[in-house]
């Protein structure tokens, strides 16, 4: 049998880094890129190999920077170009890589390739987006499809200039791309990577991976008869073209060395999931599945209660993004967090002051056990949560959260009931809670900048802060560290072991082993807040085991609250 040499971002653990709430250097309410320099050196003490900043490029911030004006100039109270080379030049003199967000599904409106596209139907840019006549029903100028935005309402903006409608799958200053068009690919391979490859950067999470193929832009199915524009995730995802474009964007980064994660939505094929991540295949090198993320969301996300999910769909989810890299050349990866997702305590343990640690432990163990790259949202290692009920929709920053509570508003008649559910759904689910400030300390502003910060920090900064955890040996982040320094002791067991599940059907105790070569280990996680009995589940009993770690310092005779345990196991 050959072994292929293994790469290096398959060992890697990846932190993830959201610039504006971060850390502020300057004093302006916002963070920025000196302040990431700063904390280059905490970041390495967790255990993290490879940084990943979201978004730091020139943008009017319509979608906090996924609305790029400029590829190759960054948000001037982010930084300059020459504050990222510094960052790249640090984080390379630490021994880690840096990977950016790479953000070619669609630009802002006020990138001058669009500014040049709407200006005429004429224009040698004209073709560079996609734009459609209107068609007439009954005498009424209408879109050309019936598909609905990802931030609500039609994916058609008319233009008035030119009497046409334009493409834009998010917010209508965010146009599509027309990855049809040949010059169109080359300018996005030149400016929006090749510019930051030269640049020393290591590699690209790839935004919105699966939608640059469009397909025939028909109609989508009606879902939401209310509604007149419906779900089209499974008409704009994986187009005809999808594996030819990928191919030909991985011409360019193969010869960087450069790694890939893409962001797969809507694509619950896994031989299509597997087709892209297949080393052979040289598409992508592994994707976000959004399987776990999803558990508990409603058709349409926010159309939901909290905790409306049993452990058992957790499990499942867990297990198929898993299994996707058995027995074949694919890869894959670990994550609960990330910017477009609200705390992973707060979604799948309990917040409440008595099991927040426990809950923050319990996911780290439980991640750090499964296989493929493993991803960590910037708060996630302190065990930060959701921001409470009691707060205003004042708070709330995110164009999803304002646009789906003004869209239950507006069809409920204000009624109070209505944006009641709409509120406690998104004190679950929102964006918004991965983009509050971190708590550096207990000191003014939770230590994240000398001014307000743009987004209210969390009221628990006093207790949930990094210096305080720096300093505690049973806090959130000392865990964090011990289990990636175990995850990497048992590398070939943990990042790169086959996965089992046992006893799927278990409403309270989520068990699985991980087996490479002649290791064995079981993995015992009591996602309750009840003690539960120790009972070895069916495959694991009748064998020698010996503790290996526990969430608990003094572990007892019973799963406590929230407790998670890996057993080594002796193999016949």
């Amino acid at each position: 049998m050959t072994i292929t040499p293994r790469k290096w971002w398959q060992d890697g653990v990846v932190y993830q880094i959201y610039p504006a709430s971060f850390k502020d250097s300057n004093g302006d309410g916002i963070g920025d890129i000196p302040g990431i320099i700063s904390e280059l050196d905490y970041i390495r003490s967790i255990g993290v190999d490879i940084i990943w900043i979201c978004p730091m490029y020139d943008s009017p911030q319509v979608d906090m920077g996924y609305d790029v004006r400029d590829y190759e100039n960054v948000y001037p109270p982010y930084g300059t170009v020459q504050d990222m080379e510094i960052l790249i030049a640090e984080t390379h003199a630490r021994g880690m890589r840096i990977i950016l967000d790479l953000v070619v599904n669609h630009t802002s409106d006020q990138h001058k390739w669009f500014q040049e596209s709407r200006s005429s139907k004429d224009s040698p840019k004209r073709d560079w987006y996609i734009w459609r006549p209107a068609r007439y029903i009954d005498g009424v100028r209408k879109p050309p499809n019936n598909w609905l935005g990802n931030f609500g309402g039609s994916v058609w903006q008319w233009d008035d200039q030119t009497q046409e409608y334009y493409l834009h799958l998010f917010c209508p200053e965010q146009p599509d791309l027309n990855w049809e068009n040949e010059d169109t690919r080359k300018a996005i391979y030149e400016s929006a990577m090749e510019f930051w490859l030269e640049r020393g950067v290591d590699g690209f999470r790839v935004d919105t991976v699966n939608m640059y193929s469009k397909g025939e832009m028909l109609d989508a199915p009606i879902t939401d008869p209310r509604s007149e524009w419906q779900f089209a995730g499974y008409q704009y995802c994986n187009g005809p073209r999808m594996h030819e474009f990928l191919s030909e964007m991985n011409a360019v980064l193969e010869k960087y060395d450069a790694m890939t994660v893409g962001e797969c939505p809507n694509t619950p094929d896994m031989g299509r999931v597997l087709k892209y991540v297949s080393a052979k295949e040289k598409q992508l090198n592994m994707v976000f599945q959004f399987d776990v993320v999803d558990i508990g969301q409603g058709p349409y996300k926010f159309q939901t209660t909290p905790f409306n999910w049993k452990l058992p769909q957790f499990k499942h989810a867990i297990e198929t993004t898993q299994n996707l890299i058995r027995g074949n050349d694919g890869w894959t990866t670990v994550f609960l967090e990330n910017h477009d997702q609200s705390r992973s305590i707060s979604r799948f343990t309990s917040d409440a002051p008595e099991h927040r640690v426990a809950g923050g432990k319990l996911l780290s163990l439980m991640m750090a056990a499964l296989s493929g790259t493993m991803f960590i949202y910037q708060g996630q290692e302190l065990g930060m949560v959701n921001f409470p009920l009691e707060w205003s929709m004042d708070e709330y920053k995110d164009v999803d959260s304002t646009n789906y509570y003004a869209m239950v508003n507006e069809r409920n008649g204000g009624d109070a009931e209505a944006l009641a559910a709409a509120k406690a759904a998104l004190q679950h689910l929102a964006r918004d809670h991965a983009r509050v400030p971190i708590p550096w300390s207990a000191s003014s502003n939770a230590g994240f900048s000398t001014a307000k910060p743009w987004m209210r920090p969390n009221d628990d900064y006093n207790i949930c802060n990094a210096k305080q955890q720096q300093s505690d040996k049973n806090s959130v982040l000392s865990y964090w560290k011990r289990m990636l320094q175990l995850r990497r002791h048992y590398s070939d067991l943990f990042v790169h072991g086959d996965f089992d599940l046992l006893d799927k059907q278990n409403l309270e105790i989520f068990a699985f082993t991980k087996t490479w070569q002649n290791r064995k280990a079981l993995v015992l996680l009591n996602f309750t807040a009840r003690q539960q009995e120790l009972q070895l589940p069916p495959g694991a009993q009748n064998q020698k085991m010996e503790l290996l770690v526990s969430t608990l310092d003094m572990p007892g005779g019973c799963l406590a609250a929230y407790e998670g345990r890996i057993y080594m196991l002796a193999l016949d």
